[in-house]
């Protein structure tokens, strides 16, 4: 009798995308065309003409990068229901949530995220979720131990319920008849927990108005006179699963002393590592920042579709799921919602080896993060992993089991308590491979991606998995600051991974990273240095109204139709793009100025602190993004209202952008007055090109938000220490540009 053939988990399906590729080969080849035109009549033309080429030869190789990433889309199909039937037994997950700043990501947010965990719909004995607390705050754990509490009621109502949305901040938004059918017994108990939950909000709000929460006695007096960056290890096992309804919930505020380097997330993250190696040692491990809460319960079961099974075992290092926001203001105006670049990038590479480790919504298998190649047996000796897991015989144990696959004989969590604080001290990772050879890497602001890379160069691969709805949602950063800032860390931390000893072409080279995906990597880390051809030749044509020169083809020459054909292409490509996902044109426009804005001002910080860092002259500082607390009193009117205001600050972030905007103002305005000629209608004699007086109003337009914070107050308009810089930066460009001219 034949084999049956085994219920399927999920399969991968190529996408056409024959349109798609037509137009992103067609851009291709009209940027080839002019780089060719550029070196013909390079001879001919001056200085500006070779910058101009040396821009379009940065643009040109970027987009090859692109369009190599978007070439071979791929869906993904699970099925969930299959799961069970092939695996009575289903594998432990340990769950990790990371938070750094009870300030700028409050802890009710952090609760949230927490609730929709312990509630998510999987065995609550096979779950364990441990929360990171970098901040050693005493109001974090105080809210973590009276949503404890809570979830003792969450819990079962939402699985007795079949709860959708499991963080109670968004269930609580709709009514409950539009929930779930009217019955009586449902109602009271629907009511009877959004009192609880109200509750749980007044004590934890309250508890943020004074110096300390509650009184620093008993569990909380290790709370007593602490210090952010200076105390011991802190883990408070608050809940334990003894009766099996509500996972294990246990505290962690790793050792920090101030001679020690503690790595920021990546630190903290092997921390959780090894004490949930120590206490539950589950085989998978799902990793989400404090904003980023559970909003499709099956999540964990989809995730196991795609990494249990003899095949997946082999070859499938970790499944990343897209980040998707609860607080995305209409139209994206700060262009960091991310839709088309997860849509596209996100399913192209999927069609690789995989996409890269995005910090957050990640399942891990414990075996790869303790350093397993593919097809590879746990096969060391004693010493050998003394020597690279740390001093611990306890983890060493653990350890070992987890890299056989094997699940050993675990005893209750408290037993592990003590070796647990061993493990979590600043001193541990001395003389081990902690942050080199596996865990999550060290060296880099984004160490998701370094983590990543290391994972892929071993030859592991990984998937882009969209579920409907969203598997995760998080909390996108609000305001012109937040933006700015997430976005420099970004791009500062990518050049980090590009200059350092971890970069994709030595992986090309010496490990097992596919080709197609080395190209990938290298578009990503790539991201700050479009900078510097950006600014370069956002700049152009300003000068060139300044200086009387131009970068352009004439109007009567033919082969201005090759820039302007690009024009074109480019923006219909893009906007097909925006608008196949169903997003707006207004959508589409705030992303196509905000890429301007962004590369010209936080990618161009990124790229000056990796300078100063490589000449020894400062080290990078990671700054944590502001969180805004959905719940919050105090929201702007226009944020409710589903639009917003581009907002500023005192950061010198803002200057290059609003300079350059100064400049082309400058350079705008001389040519109303008359001080700059137009080329004559013939096209004979000197005289500032048409194409440079468009780009200019192109620039001027793609800055407009900062034109309009020139004439703004408050935290919509520009600063006048930020103005009086601009104009003095914008003074000396002009000056240099008219001595140039004469």
């Amino acid at each position: 009798m034949a084999n049956e053939i085994p219920f399927p988990l999920y399969h991968k399906n190529a996408s056409k995308n024959t349109i798609q590729r037509a137009l992103d080969t067609t851009l291709f080849f009209l940027l080839i065309s002019l780089l060719f035109y550029r070196l013909l009549s390079l001879k001919t033309h001056g200085f500006v003409w070779l910058l101009a080429f040396l821009c379009e030869s940065w643009f040109t190789f970027y987009w090859f990068l692109i369009v190599n990433a978007k070439w071979s889309p791929v869906d993904i199909k699970t099925y969930p229901q299959n799961l069970e039937p092939r695996f009575p037994e289903l594998p432990a997950v340990d769950m990790f949530v990371t938070t750094a700043d009870p300030v700028r990501e409050p802890p009710i947010m952090t609760v949230n995220t927490v609730l929709s965990l312990l509630a998510v719909d999987y065995p609550a004995d096979k779950l364990a979720c441990y929360v990171s607390d970098d901040g050693c705050s005493a109001l974090t754990f105080y809210s973590l131990v009276e949503s404890s509490k809570f979830a003792k009621l969450w819990v079962p109502f939402c699985k007795k319920y079949k709860v959708q949305v499991r963080a109670p901040f968004r269930y609580f938004l709709e009514d409950p008849i539009s929930i779930s059918a009217p019955n009586f017994e449902f109602k009271e108990e629907w009511e009877k927990i959004k009192v609880e939950y109200e509750h749980l909000c007044l004590k934890i709000k309250e508890a943020s108005r004074k110096s300390a929460p509650c009184n620093l006695t008993h569990d909380f007096a290790v709370f007593a006179n602490i210090e952010t960056g200076n105390h011991p290890t802190i883990i408070k096992i608050i809940g334990e699963n003894c009766e099996e309804d509500v996972p294990h919930l246990i505290y962690i505020s790793r050792e920090k002393r101030p001679k020690y380097r503690h790595h920021f997330k990546a630190g903290a993250m092997n921390v959780l590592s090894r004490v949930s190696g120590l206490m539950t040692n589950a085989p998978l491990m799902l990793n989400v920042d404090c904003d980023m809460f559970v909003n499709n319960p099956q999540v964990v079961r989809q995730a196991l579709c795609q990494l249990v099974g003899r095949e997946s075992e082999r070859d499938m290092g970790f499944i990343q799921y897209p980040q998707c926001f609860y607080n995305a203001t209409k139209d994206d105006p700060y262009g960091n919602q991310m839709v088309v670049l997860m849509e596209y990038i996100g399913r192209g590479i999927a069609g690789l080896q995989g996409p890269p480790y995005a910090g957050t919504g990640c399942f891990h298998r414990r075996k790869v993060i303790y350093g397993v190649w593919p097809d590879n047996a746990a096969s060391i000796n004693d010493y050998e992993a003394m020597k690279e897991f740390g001093k611990s015989e306890e983890f060493l144990e653990s350890a070992t089991h987890a890299l056989k696959g094997e699940k050993g004989i675990r005893k209750s969590i408290s037993d592990y308590l003590e070796a647990s604080f061993q493990v979590a001290a600043c001193d541990y990772e001395f003389g081990s491979s902690w942050g080199t050879k596996f865990g999550w890497i060290y060296g880099s602001m984004t160490e998701d991606v370094l983590t990543g890379l290391n994972i892929h160069k071993k030859g592991w691969k990984s998937n882009f998995h969209f579920l409907d709805p969203p598997a995760f949602l998080g909390c996108a950063p609000t305001g012109g600051p937040a933006a700015m800032t997430q976005q420099k860390r970004w791009a500062t931390g990518l050049l980090e991974i590009l200059v350092s000893k971890s970069n994709p072409i030595v992986f090309t080279l010496t490990g097992n990273l596919q080709f197609r995906l080395y190209l990938f990597y290298i578009y990503l880390l790539s991201w700050g240095l479009t900078s510097v051809p950006e600014l370069c030749y956002a700049a152009l044509p300003a000068y060139c109204i300044i200086a009387n020169s131009h970068f352009l083809p004439k109007v009567q020459d033919p082969a201005i139709l090759i820039p302007v054909a690009i024009f074109v292409t480019y923006n219909m490509l893009t906007l097909r793009e925006y608008l196949k996902v169903d997003l707006s044109f207004r959508a589409w426009w705030n992303n196509m100025r905000m890429a301007r804005i962004t590369a010209t001002s936080a990618y161009l910080f990124g790229v000056l602190t990796i300078v100063l860092k490589l000449l020894g002259l400062s080290d990078t500082v990671f700054d944590v993004t502001q969180k805004n607390d959905e719940a919050s009193e105090d929201e702007d009117d226009d944020e409710i209202n589903g639009t917003a205001k581009f907002t500023f600050d005192e950061s010198p972030i803002f200057v290059p952008g609003t300079t350059l905007l100064l400049v082309h103002l400058t350079a705008l305005l001389s040519l109303c007055l008359g001080l700059r000629p137009l080329v004559h209608k013939d096209g004979q004699g000197s005289g500032v090109g048409l194409g440079e007086v468009l780009c200019s109003l192109w620039v001027v337009l793609c800055f407009r938000p900062f034109m309009k914070g020139l004439f703004r107050i408050g935290k919509y308009g520009l600063p006048s220490s930020t103005i009086f810089k601009s104009t003095s930066l914008a003074l000396v460009l002009v000056c240099l540009g008219t001595a140039s001219w004469a």
